[in-house]
């Protein structure tokens, strides 16, 4: 039985969509998390306990828990086990992303100036500590203007400033956060900087991608048909195909092509934001990638990709309703992929948003919004009790919606109305003196 050692939080949420997949093809997981070493398999995984933010040593601690025994493929779930993932694929000679690339991609500071030095477009940036002065940081600084953290995932901590009032503001509110006890546990030197950039106006896209020996296989091109334009940059609706122009879609993927060259990203998935801006009086699109990540699309949106092709070279057998997952695990297992594409028919997720902080309670009205023409499920991941955190503070979705149909304006369509019929019930927080 062939093995693919999968490294991913405890938390994550891809986790079971891999192990799924990985039965489909009769491939043993090997696992390798951020869990407690001093318990004897609390999850009865058999996972290599590992730190993420000590590289080396979790690199060295995987390799001597394999024995000597070299898995067939590597994959990682997450942005920081991206990270350790290149490290142990170099270690063990396994096809990967280089580290440095793999470090490049996750910080958002090295990200922008290795984009930068290749002649890509970039916002003005400047790294800051985030012990500066934020009154002499705004009276220095062009608006508007996007304060965010070189590190977080997902958002978190980003947000846009119109005037120096609003600047002082976010930067304490940033670095309170990053100074914050589950920040803080991280370790991770990049949470003593922050970044001022130049806000960039236009259209947001994701790319999902993959990546062989250095070429770059688009899979999908994402539309973001909400809005980002600030406070903060929440996202909820993926839709695919792109209902943007080909030009547009031409032009996303040669950009998304050139950051993945800058930055040194080699083989493996990846998965790109991008924000497309038209300005008078220059021809064409112009596309900023904001971010390329050495991982695949995170929590469960992954389920908004389904692919057909054949199930492997020669064998005459087409397959349908592909997961992503699969693909990925039969790339890390090199096995060739290209006939792999995805399905024809529109998808899309909605990441529910927390709409405020409070203790959830829970939801009603599921059954109907699951009744909507098009839904194809709908996951409440977010526990009865729990705290809720909105951005960009917080770090978490109530959970996702999933549509099909023949057209992405209906599955768009379908999200919003599925969400409508949602009602959340959330509590006041009982403060404590």
């Amino acid at each position: 039985m062939k093995r693919v050692l999968l490294i991913a939080t405890t938390t994550g949420y891809q986790i079971r969509a891999f192990g799924e997949a990985a039965e489909k093809l009769g491939v043993r997981l090997v696992f390798a998390s951020d869990r407690c070493d001093r318990l004897e398999d609390p999850w009865w995984d058999q996972a290599i306990a590992v730190r993420f933010h000590e590289a080396e040593a979790s690199a060295g601690a995987v390799v001597a828990a394999l024995e000597g025994s070299r898995p067939d493929g590597i994959l990682a779930v997450g942005d920081r086990p991206a990270t350790l993932a290149a490290a142990v694929a170099q270690v063990l000679g396994l096809p990967g992303h280089p580290p440095d690339a793999a470090f490049r991609s996750r910080n958002k500071l090295a990200s922008r100036e290795a984009m930068r030095n290749a002649g890509l477009p970039v916002p003005s940036f400047e790294p800051v500590s985030i012990h500066a002065d934020a009154r002499a940081l705004a009276r220095s600084a062009s608006y508007p203007a996007v304060v965010k953290p070189l590190a977080l995932s997902g958002s978190r901590g980003v947000m846009r400033v119109n005037t120096a009032e609003e600047l002082v503001a976010a930067f304490e509110r940033l670095r309170r956060l990053l100074q914050s006890p589950d920040v803080r546990i991280e370790r991770d030197e990049a949470h003593e900087m922050a970044m001022i950039e130049s806000f960039i106006p236009g259209r947001e896209f994701a790319v999902e991608g993959l990546l062989d020996h250095g070429t770059l296989r688009l899979l999908a091109i994402f539309d973001k048909p909400d809005p980002l334009d600030g406070p903060f940059f929440e996202e909820t609706i993926y839709v695919t195909p792109s209902r943007a122009p080909e030009a547009v879609q031409r032009a996303i993927e040669e950009a998304v092509a050139a950051a993945v060259a800058a930055l040194g990203l080699r083989h493996g998935p990846i998965h790109a934001e991008c924000r497309v801006e038209s300005r008078a009086g220059v021809e064409g699109p112009e596309v900023y990638v904001l971010e390329v990540a050495a991982r695949p699309i995170g929590g469960l949106c992954s389920k908004a990709l389904r692919f057909s092709g054949q199930r492997a070279a020669g064998s005459g057998q087409e397959a349908t309703g592909t997961s992503l997952e699969e693909v990925l695990l039969r790339h890390a297992l090199g096995e060739d992929v290209s006939a792999f594409t995805r399905e024809g028919e529109a998808s899309g997720v909605m990441m529910i948003p927390i709409p405020q902080r409070g203790i959830y309670r829970g939801v009603e009205g599921v059954e109907a919004a699951r009744a909507v023409a098009g839904i194809d499920g709908i996951q409440i991941t977010m526990k009865p009790d729990a705290v809720l955190v909105p951005l960009p503070e917080g770090k978490s979705y109530l959970g996702f919606i999933f549509a099909r149909g023949t057209a992405a304006a209906g599955v768009e369509g379908a999200l919003r109305t599925a969400h409508a019929r949602l009602r959340f019930r959330i509590e006041r927080e009982i403060s404590v003196a």
